[in-house]
């Protein structure tokens, strides 16, 4: 060291001799080899760091030469020895900052690896520990060098060699994860997860040699060893490319992880299962997000509604397997996504939450569909914006009319997410389009007065209607009067709506929830008409019959109280589906009403309505009708143009 210590002149005749002795020594017993090249080992690792590029060249030169020679002998079974002889180029490539040194480093390794690949065991950790180092570089030919010799490692070297590799396997995925996440060749990005997307083909095809391989893994059961060896670095490393990168590599990394679930899946455990979600949650973990507005906001939007959709799928495609043990969570994640203030987000969670469902409804046990229905009224319960009906300015500062602004924008999310989990109920329990079509034939039938014509929709018995109880039924009516009666008290505060709409709460025209007044109900309608006229609900039909009865007898009275036009017309398809459920009841499911008695009483200025529906015969509710009595009288009979109701 002190021959090299001159800055301008180093000797290094004593290094050269260093090189010989450690040359003419490497033939002892491997203790004694062990604890020679603790000590000179130790000297190349300052020596390959000195500042005189002259001397570390030598050194890193003088090292290959030696490792070249130590490697042509192989290693035993169970020994370190080649892990403690290659240690230096990882010092030197960790500490020395020189690009000359580092490239260096770097050839004289994918040298070994071309000549000695096959003699080469424990020091596959070191190799790709200085390839780790390598990939964070910002030099292009470093990135580029190391990149093609572990490429070269992982497409060829484990095809070959992959059973001396295994003690190196995660190191190596850990590596091209490195190379994933250095943003300055992204390219190179991509590359890189296609080789981890490749590693999972060994784990697939060679499961028996990690099962058989024991090493450091002697706690580790030997049907885990898969698992902890395989499947676990490749899909942790897949987490942290997602976690860490900008938003193309994220999103491949993403896509080939959901892949790689989908692909190899069945050979899953199902304790493998929760310590995979674990990691997936990732994703979603409030503490791991940007902390910049805008970052988080594109997160949610791209990466965590990707993973939704992505999640959802592998459910389904191994839901015998994971029902038991991640619905629960999965349910909890969908819930989560609904209640961020993301539109994007909250939208593909009701989404997600009816293709869970609908594609796997059938499969649903009685628990299954309890704990479905109750994150479902919870969902409705924590998005229903009742601080629209509360809400009055604070003061004109500047301050807080951005913080109203922001109240607004959550506030209209709530209303969306409101209309989504209307719609989602509707498609789960009839299939999506099914009630659409129907709404489309109820006024095609009423045009052309052909209102007793039975319709029948292609697509309604592919509803989970016939899967679930009526119990569970009343629990989705539940949260669909819940949001009805809401929307109801809000378009029927004209005060409020003012008020909400100065402040500048959504757009032009004065606030109103319309849609989710009608919607609700209709689903609602929907629902309890089905039920009333189920066969195999008869030990249901009273309470079927007392709340459907309630549900009709307080929409048309609240209707007749309506002044607006458009709210009145925005109510025309829900009546024309009320009155035609209502005509299409059997005779003895009328008598069975024969008690109660209706009373619509319509003011002149809701006509226009009659008129459109002039065609529709109302099948009256009185005892008795089926006689040819009278049945219901609406409005003033000298006002009512010819309009006949029956």
């Amino acid at each position: 060291m002190d021959e090299l210590a001159s800055p301008h002149h180093p000797r290094m005749f004593s290094l050269q001799k260093i090189v010989e002795i450690s040359y003419y020594n490497m033939n002892r017993i491997r203790l004694q080899w062990s604890r020679i090249w603790q000590v000179i080992g130790d000297h190349f690792n300052k020596v390959g760091c000195n500042p005189n590029e002259d001397v570390a060249i030598f050194a890193v030169d003088s090292l290959r030469q030696l490792s070249m020679k130590f490697l042509e002998k192989g290693e035993l079974a169970n020994f370190r020895f080649q892990k403690d002889f290659l240690r230096p180029f990882e010092h030197i490539m960790k500490k020395n900052r020189s690009p000359t040194i580092r490239d260096m480093v770097i050839r004289c390794i994918a040298q070994m690896v071309n000549s000695q690949a096959g003699n080469i065991r424990s020091g596959w950790k070191n190799i790709f520990a200085v390839f780790h180092q390598a990939a964070s570089d910002h030099d292009g030919n470093i990135v580029e060098l190391a990149f093609q010799t572990t490429a070269h490692i992982v497409t060829n070297i484990f095809q070959q060699h992959f059973p001396a590799a295994i003690d190196s396997f995660q190191d190596a995925v850990k590596c091209l994860s490195e190379f994933a996440c250095n943003v300055a060749f992204p390219d190179t990005s991509m590359e890189a997860i296609r080789l981890i997307r490749y590693c999972a083909k060994y784990v697939s095809e060679r499961p028996q040699v990690l099962r058989e391989y024991t090493s450091d893994d002697m706690n580790v059961a030997p049907g885990d060893r898969v698992w902890v060896r395989g499947w676990f670095p490749i899909l942790f490393e897949l987490s942290c490319i997602i976690n860490r990168c900008k938003l193309d590599v994220r999103t491949r990394g993403l896509t080939v992880m959901f892949e790689i679930m989908k692909s190899y899946g069945h050979t899953f455990e199902k304790h493998w299962w929760q310590d995979l979600f674990r990691i997936v949650f990732r994703i979603f973990d409030n503490m791991k997000l940007p902390e910049q507005q805008t970052e988080k906001s594109e997160w949610m939007t791209t990466t965590c509604n990707h993973a939704l959709y992505a999640i959802c799928d592998v459910f389904t495609q191994f839901y015998e397997a994971l029902n038991e043990i991640l619905l629960p969570d999965i349910l909890a994640q969908l819930h989560w996504c609904v209640k961020q203030e993301n539109e994007q987000l909250a939208r593909s969670g009701t989404n997600c939450l009816e293709n869970l469902v609908i594609l796997n409804g059938q499969k649903f046990s009685p628990e299954v569909w309890g704990q479905t229905c109750n994150c479902m009224l919870e969902i409705f319960k924590t998005t229903i914006p009742h601080v629209l009906l509360t809400w009055r300015p604070a003061g004109m500062e500047e301050d807080s009319a951005e913080k109203h602004l922001k109240l607004f924008a959550g506030l209209l999310i709530k209303c969306v997410v409101q209309l989504e989990l209307i719609q989602t109920i509707d498609n789960i329990v009839f299939y999506p389009a099914t009630s659409k079509k129907e709404d489309a034939e109820h006024m095609a039938a009423a045009q052309r007065d052909a209102l007793d014509a039975d319709i029948h929709i292609d697509t309604e018995d592919q509803g989970m209607y016939k899967h679930m109880s009526s119990h569970h039924l009343f629990k989705l009516l539940d949260c669909l009067q819940e949001s009805h009666s809401f929307s109801k008290a809000f378009n029927s505060n004209y005060e409020q709506r003012t008020v909400l709409w100065r402040a500048g709460f959504k757009g032009k025209s004065k606030p109103n929830l319309l849609k989710q007044e009608t919607s609700s109900l209709a689903c609602c309608l929907r629902i309890l008409f089905r039920m009333y006229v189920d066969e195999n609900r008869r030990d249901s039909w009273d309470a079927i019959q007392q709340r459907l009865l309630s549900v009709c007898s307080e929409a048309l009275a609240y209707f007749i109280t309506v002044n607006s036009e458009s709210h009145r017309e925005a109510w025309t398809n829900l009546l024309l589906l009320l009155l035609t459920k209502t005509l299409k009841i059997s005779d003895e499911k009328v008598r069975q009403l024969r008690d109660v008695r209706v009373v619509v009483v319509c003011y002149e200025n809701s006509f226009n309505y009659v008129d459109k529906m002039a065609s529709l015969r109302f099948l009256g509710t009185q005892a008795g009708c089926g006689s040819g009595q009278p049945g219901l009288v609406v409005g003033d009979p000298a006002h009512s143009r010819g309009v006949e109701t029956r």
